[in-house]
């Protein structure tokens, strides 16, 4: 996906890669604000006949090149752009936003020691941290910590960040300041905002409805940073 630079630190030749599918509604809101299909179409999303599925696919969306479906696929293809662009295009960068539960996958591991090892500094990889996967907690799950000292020990320069602080995130998408390629951990909160979502497994699959939807939104715009 191509996005008209608003910053010097982006490119307009950069590529991104949504590696957690399932956060697709936020990548089509994005695809819609930048002109790709009419803002109307979101109202469709998840809903029988819909090409706007709960995870990204590629059929009918303009601006989407591949699907995301299945987790732990899009870091290794974020890494193969990388490795292309490296020659061809030194100066474009490959970002890429993983969940945390999906680096259970053996294949990001694979990625991650590919990545080092070939030094792909254009590479920027976005982990967000919520601590919370599809069932249960990350730690009850398969438990990933110390994540930091995993990632350095695979040869990534690391970054933390509050993943709710524009500010704190666009320091951390600065260059590499080093040969390797460039992991930030984006620490967020699942269902922020919402007092009752917050930090809740249940919210994983499940959509506010009826009253819980006007409880919610009443909280989202009582919200400084609504």
């Amino acid at each position: 996906m191509k996005v008209l630079p608003t910053d010097p630190r982006w490119s307009q030749r950069d590529r991104f890669v949504m590696s957690k599918g399932h956060a697709g509604a936020g990548l089509y809101a994005t695809l819609a604000e930048c002109g790709f299909f009419p803002i109307q179409r979101l109202d469709t999303h998840c809903q029988n006949g819909s090409n706007l599925c709960g995870h990204v696919a590629t059929h009918g969306i303009p601006g989407i090149e591949f699907s995301t479906g299945s987790l732990g696929h899009g870091l290794p293809v974020a890494a193969g752009m990388a490795f292309a662009l490296r020659s061809k295009s030194p100066n474009v960068r490959v970002f890429a936003l993983l969940s945390d539960g999906e680096l259970d996958e053996g294949s990001n591991w694979e990625a991650f020691l590919f990545a080092s090892h070939h030094q792909l500094k254009n590479l920027c990889v976005v982990v967000d941290y919520n601590k919370i996967q599809s069932l249960a907690s990350v730690s009850e799950t398969l438990g990933l910590e110390p994540l930091r000292d995993k990632f350095e020990a695979f040869g990534w320069e690391v970054r933390e960040c509050d993943g709710h602080n524009h500010d704190e995130l666009m320091n951390a998408f600065v260059p590499a300041s080093s040969k390797q390629p460039v992991v930030v951990m984006a620490h967020t909160v699942k269902g922020k905002g919402v007092s009752f979502m917050e930090h809740s497994v249940l919210w994983h699959y499940r959509s506010p409805q009826g009253e819980e939807m006007l409880a919610a939104m009443a909280e989202l715009d009582r919200s400084p940073h609504a």
